[in-house]
């Protein structure tokens, strides 16, 4: 298991300075934004798509600072009720899962989007409950025009060799494992999660059992290193679905944190167990939202608390069995 960095955190930084810096950090690997909500700074793919030259010294770039891509990202709405920004986030999409392929990347992370809660509405609506009736029937409708976007997208993925990982994500429709659980079964097995426990956390969903049943199936395709701390004062005032800005923070009920300053280090050696328990051993790609700290000293944090979880070395022969 390598520890890596979703570099959107470096976005200020050009790619020779930021993978610099994260080669100095020890770090192994590098998630990159190609689109959507997370930018593209780092690799736009109107420079690099179909460019077999911007590519292979891109490739070469990262390798001379020790560096491979765990994944790339471009999270979006390819669900949203307007055609116009549905259609540019599809198109993100595909393009993401294009360039994966040239570069020889295994998976593209994203969201599953979120529909509007009718054929005739315009704004996305995420149902939290099942009462009054309208809202199952919302959901039901919800459901089916994700399955027929995303079976399609996942044949698009399978052709082209690439995994999508699905971040389970509030105000989206896919926001918890069961959910994922579902649509994988009903597209193919190129739907995965992309797995980050702090969207997870402050839902109450038990972050190792929730490893555990994901890890079943093999359906963990790539995971962000993230943490969130509950707030209780907040949180038994006024509950967990918390709309105050993130930059509110005393009065959240939530927050992001950096790795070890919502749960300690003893959490993050259960998490890392898990993974591997399950068969997982791809990279501990740290995502910096901490609106408490800076991007360096949140990263920094991050990775020497992941230093000292991360196994370096494959299991040896259970001799004691």
């Amino acid at each position: 298991m390598d520890i890596g960095v979703l570099t959107v955190a470096l976005a200020g930084e050009s790619q020779e300075d930021a993978f610099a810096y994260l080669e100095e950090q020890g770090v192994g690997a590098v998630e990159l934004g190609c689109g959507g909500f997370v930018g593209d700074d780092h690799l736009p793919p109107e420079t690099y798509l179909d460019d077999e030259d911007a590519q292979a010294e891109l490739l070469e770039l990262l390798d001379d600072h020790g560096l491979y891509i765990s994944g790339l990202s471009t999270h979006n709405n390819p669900l949203h009720p307007d055609e116009e920004t549905a259609s540019e986030a599809d198109a993100e999409l595909r393009d993401a899962i294009r360039l994966a392929s040239q570069l020889d990347v295994p998976v593209v992370n994203g969201f599953s989007g979120l529909p509007a809660g009718g054929p005739d509405d315009s704004v996305p609506n995420w149902i939290t409950a099942p009462w009054p009736p309208e809202h199952s029937e919302a959901l039901d409708y919800q459901w089916e025009v994700a399955v027929e976007y995303w079976a399609d997208l996942a044949a698009f993925a399978d052709d082209h060799g690439v995994d999508v990982g699905l971040e389970m994500h509030p105000n989206m429709l896919i926001y918890e494992p069961r959910g994922l659980l579902r649509l994988r079964e009903e597209t193919n097995e190129r739907i995965g999660a992309n797995y980050d426990p702090s969207h997870l956390i402050w839902q109450g969903i038990d972050i190792t059992d929730s490893i555990r049943l994901l890890g079943e199936t093999d359906a963990i395709h790539h995971f962000h290193a993230k943490d969130t701390r509950v707030y209780d004062a907040n949180a038994r005032e006024k509950g967990i679905l918390d709309t105050a800005p993130y930059t509110d923070e005393t009065d959240r009920s939530w927050l992001f944190r950096s790795i070890g300053y919502g749960h300690g280090e003893e959490f993050w050696k259960d998490v890392v167990s898990t993974l591997r328990m399950v068969g997982f051993d791809g990279a501990l790609s740290i995502e910096h939202e901490d609106s408490l700290t800076s991007a360096t000293e949140g990263l920094e944090k991050a990775i020497d608390v992941l230093e000292r979880a991360v196994f370096e070395t494959t299991p040896g022969d259970a001799y004691w069995a």
